[in-house]
């Protein structure tokens, strides 16, 4: 298998590393807009780098992970999708609705494969989490917590590109709410903060965030994230039903310490980031892909689900600005939603 990875910054590095690995890859074509680096890339590799994306679809492959800025996604997924390719590409598919639905729409049109890179679908914690709410060992879910604290701000010439602390980083907790607990969100209520550094100001973004989310069966739950949580990141959902309770993300690095006489102690080595906290999950999600090109297992996360996360974070974005509750159904691209 050939494939063609677009896009060598972080985290496509760390793609192309895991397939290269692989055992059913039998080689790369990657390009990126800075030549150069995509090039030592393919070196340290053993690959082959094309100067742009014209080569990625001239020269031949069996499939297309997408890693580029965001801006670019939509386009590229349809390029694809008009090709006939299977595409992997990180989220999301676009940080509007309209781009959203055209891209899935070229999807469907041509039949193809698009998965999306909602890599905690693939955690252990989180697996264990669905299992039990799934078995029926909670009983009867009653709330649910969702957290997602980076430890320190992204870049600030980034802040105005990634759509916002609710596209960009919660959306994350909205995808993986529907797919451990198996409903819909069907309203919200959300707030923000931009008491901290001024660049979240000036990028009209929030470096904290809260939401309030109710599911179709009733279920209450929280979600909130903030860009400067000092001590480490911190991923965790608690999930609370009437005859037990779990967590995902709580072990010994969880950057967190009790203040009970008795309690665990803090971290010695808490998690920095996403890549290290999800590194087996990012490797699990393409050997899944892989899988999926093959025709050995259905698509795991395809645009339908991306869509649905996405629309939550419009609607906390609607709740945010009008200081209102809102209601999933106000929001478009809600008619064909996904099987969970």
């Amino acid at each position: 298998m050939r494939i063609g990875v677009i896009g060598t910054g972080r985290i496509g590095t760390i793609h192309a590393n895991t397939l290269s690995r692989h055992r059913e890859v039998g080689s790369l074509i990657l390009t990126d807009a800075d030549g150069t680096r995509a090039q030592e890339l393919a070196h340290r590799l053993g690959e082959t780098a094309a100067p742009g994306v014209d080569e990625i679809f001239k020269w031949g492959v069996d499939a297309v992970v997408i890693t580029t800025a965001t801006s670019a996604h939509a386009e590229l997924i349809g390029r694809a999708a008009r090709s006939g390719l299977p595409v992997f590409c990180e989220k999301p598919i676009a940080l509007d609705l309209p781009g959203t639905l055209h891209a899935i729409a070229e999807v469907e049109t041509a039949g193809t494969v698009l998965q999306m890179g909602f890599q905690r679908r693939f955690d252990a914690g989180y697996v264990g989490a669905r299992e039990a709410v799934r078995s029926g060992r909670l009983g009867r879910l009653h709330t649910v917590r969702a957290l997602t604290s980076d430890q320190a701000p992204p870049p600030v010439e980034w802040l105005p590109l990634s759509g916002g602390l609710y596209r960009d980083t919660l959306i994350h907790d909205f995808d993986i709410l529907r797919w451990v607990t198996g409903h819909e969100i069907v309203d919200v209520y959300a707030a923000g903060s931009d008491a901290g550094p001024p660049m979240f100001r000036a990028a009209g973004d929030v470096d904290t965030a809260a939401a309030l989310l109710t599911l179709d069966d009733g279920t209450l739950a929280t979600a909130t994230a903030t860009r400067l949580n000092g001590a480490g990141y911190d991923v965790r959902m608690e999930l609370a039903g009437e005859l037990d309770q779990v967590v995902v993300g709580l072990d010994d690095r969880t950057p967190i310490a009790s203040t009970e006489p008795t309690g665990p102690p803090a971290a010695d080595k808490p998690w920095t980031g996403f890549l290290e906290r999800f590194g087996p999950a990012y490797e699990a999600e393409l050997a899944a892909f892989i899988e999926v090109v093959r025709g050995e297992r259905a698509n795991p996360c395809d645009g339908r689900e991306a869509l649905q996360a996405l629309r939550v974070a419009e609607a906390c974005e609607v709740s945010r600005r009008e200081r209102r509750a809102v209601r999933l159904a106000e929001i478009p691209g809600g008619a064909s939603a996904a099987a969970l």
